[in-house]
């Protein structure tokens, strides 16, 4: 069965096409910068050299559909004569509240619970659903799975996921922290077993996923013990256009001061805020590494505060977990910025974190980066949630065509 992975992200769309019988990958794809000035889809066909790549303006996640299913169905570049021959499609999706906790076909009801749940991740949802629908349109009779960032975040125990607010809010609401990228964690962190040749039962595992989202876990035994993002992916790092953490007071105080209302202050911590509010540059790590070597102020400061934050969480999760074994660094930056990776490994040396400068020239390849007398593992892994994403999707719909 070949199974098209489609992985939204607020401003990206990853993708994959797998051969489920052997888990063989039979193309992939980035679309960039979605509704940012210079948007591109890159297509990579297995077993050729050269990369498809045209650069043209994509103002949302249905024009990035397009343009994943004409590179799929291309006479040179393309691995399918007609959409047919996709078995089922796997959608990663961010939020479900507590109404999913395991992937699941979509249906209606589905659709539904998305939709609800979309003022939950106003960045992700949306385009998450837009390429459900998207993909129903093209492949009406097509099974897909939504595959949930949330479901590896299940095991956060009580204390770390309850919010100090009055009880009853989390009774009546469910109001609690989720946690999400959880597929890009699990799949990093069982990698990291595997390099290292130790049992995740063994391993204290910090998980970095650094991107336009980010996001980092800890990972005790082979389970998310605490992770950054909250009851929404507003909370924690500060991010591409997010603000993170803040004082929740500042709300109040800029709806005074700006006589805006609150969804407008919203839109401003989910659209305005992070390194593109800071730098006043861009929410995209690329153009504000250009801007730090022409000199620009701002975007230094936003690069520093952002690595400033992942280095808090590093600290704050090696003393939740008594001692960390391995930190791993993932997602667009983090697999790409030695830059950035130097900056938060910095001055780390006194807790046996030591990253090697040499072996941390290197990007987006499987990687141990420490120095050989660094006490912890820091490692580069690309991430691979679409593997994981068309496993779930894979069993799903072998049980489906079971039950019929």
């Amino acid at each position: 069965m070949k199974v098209l992975i489609i992985n939204c992200g607020s401003s990206s769309l990853k993708y994959q096409l797998l051969d489920m019988t052997n888990e063989t990958l039979l193309a992939k794809g980035l679309v960039e910068r979605i509704g940012i000035e210079g948007s591109a889809i890159t297509h990579e066909k297995t077993g050729r050299k050269d990369k498809f790549t045209l650069a043209t303006p994509m103002e949302d996640h249905n024009d990035a559909i397009r343009h994943v299913i004409q590179a799929l169905l291309d006479k040179d570049h393309g691995v399918v004569s007609s959409m047919d021959e996709i078995g089922a499609v796997g959608h990663r999706v961010v939020h479900a509240g507590e109404m999913y906790s395991k992937s699941v076909l979509i249906d209606k009801s589905v659709i539904k619970a998305l939709n609800d749940c979309a003022d939950l991740a106003p960045l992700h949802n949306p385009p998450n659903i837009t390429g459900i629908e998207a993909c129903q349109a093209i492949m009406p009779g097509t099974p897909m799975a939504a595959v949930f960032d949330t479901a590896f975040h299940q095991t956060i125990p009580p204390e770390a996921y309850v919010y100090a607010i009055p009880y009853e809010y989390y009774e009546k609401y469910r109001i609690r922290r989720y946690g999400f990228h959880g597929t890009s964690h699990k799949y990093v962190a069982e990698r990291t077993a595997d390099i290292l040749g130790v049992n995740i039962k063994d391993l204290k595992i910090i998980t970095c996923h650094l991107g336009n989202g980010a996001s980092v876990t800890a990972i005790k035994r082979g389970k998310s013990l605490d992770t950054s993002m909250g009851f929404t992916p507003l909370e924690g790092l500060v991010m591409g256009t997010r603000a993170g953490d803040l004082d929740t007071a500042i709300i109040q105080f800029l709806c005074e001061k700006e006589d805006m209302s609150l969804p407008e202050i919203m839109n401003v911590l989910n659209m305005e805020s992070g390194v593109y509010g800071l730098s006043g540059v861009s929410s995209d790590f690329r153009d504000l590494e250009q801007a730090v070597e022409a000199g620009n102020e701002r975007a230094a400061l936003a690069v520093k505060v952002f690595a400033h934050r992942v280095r808090f969480y590093i600290g704050a999760y090696i003393a939740i977990m008594n001692g960390v074994d391995a930190i791993v660094f993932t997602a667009g930056l983090g697999e790409n910025s030695a830059e950035v990776r130097a900056i938060i490994c910095n001055e780390l040396g006194n807790l046996g974190i030591k990253l090697d400068l040499v072996k941390n020239k290197v990007r987006g390849k499987e990687s141990v980066i420490s120095k050989d007398d660094s006490r912890v593992a820091i490692l580069l892994i690309p991430t691979n949630e679409e593997l994981m994403i068309a496993r779930d999707t894979y069993k799903l719909v072998n049980k489906l065509k079971r039950n019929v």
